[in-house]
């Protein structure tokens, strides 16, 4: 995840969202928080799924979280906003893997990776097409 150059550019990611971060998610050190910039991964992977259902067609499927990894790169700071950009960056056949990042003032300071598994009523269930479909368009951008 941190060798690749397109996770740092903000560019290459499809979806992207604004975050204004609260005096309390600051740590003693006055940096921003690990657990607030794991919930601010999360709000960016809940808000790009939310889109995601609004399409035609994919209301309905289910995706839970199988892997999460994050990777600080360097301090964040209150009060400055971050935004959190979201790509698509493996489809398999019953998951699909997202790359987050976030930014403050135009500098990447961690990188998330998500990994989800698309389910029905029996447990993992293989990627259905239209939902395939959104993905690809939704891949993190090449240069």
């Amino acid at each position: 995840m941190r060798d690749d150059p397109r996770r740092r550019d903000l560019a290459a990611y499809p979806f992207r969202i604004d975050m204004v971060p609260r005096f309390g998610d600051m740590d003693l050190n006055r940096h921003l928080n690990n657990v607030a910039i794991a919930r601010f991964y999360e709000e960016g992977r809940v808000r790009f799924h939310f889109d995601l259902h609004h399409r035609p067609g994919l209301d309905r499927f289910r995706g839970f979280i199988a892997h999460l990894a994050i990777d600080y790169l360097a301090e964040g700071h209150w009060p400055d906003p971050a935004e959190i950009g979201v790509g698509v960056v493996h489809i398999g056949g019953s998951s699909y893997r997202l790359g987050l990042a976030m930014f403050q003032r135009g500098a990447c300071i961690g990188l998330c990776d998500s990994v989800l598994v698309h389910r029905d009523e029996h447990g993992s269930a293989p990627l259905p097409p239209l939902l395939r479909e959104a993905l690809e368009s939704l891949r993190l951008r090449s240069e």
